[in-house]
């Protein structure tokens, strides 16, 4: 089976986050009445797996291991089967 990984990337709550900083000046300076930003980023993964429960366990093994530094990230997995589309 194939599945679409999507892994969001944060800094954690009590880490300093100077991109979303810069965001909310910019928004701030274009009029927008903001309180907060907090960026990160979104990794999406299209691998196979031989089931969900593999798939999600590769998945979090792959945030462990690369996408997200766990001395001042947090990451969240969502999983679902990839869409094959008739051409």
């Amino acid at each position: 089976m194939r599945f679409v990984a999507r892994v969001l990337v944060r800094p954690k709550t009590d880490v300093r986050d100077p991109q979303g900083e810069a965001v909310l000046a910019a928004l701030r300076s274009l009029g927008h009445d903001v309180s907060g930003v907090r960026t990160g980023k979104e990794i999406v993964l299209t691998f196979s797996a031989p089931d969900e429960r593999a798939a999600r366990m590769a998945a979090e093994r792959m945030g462990d291991q690369l996408l997200a530094n766990p001395v001042i990230e947090n990451y969240e997995v969502t999983l679902e089967r990839e869409i094959v589309k008739a051409r």
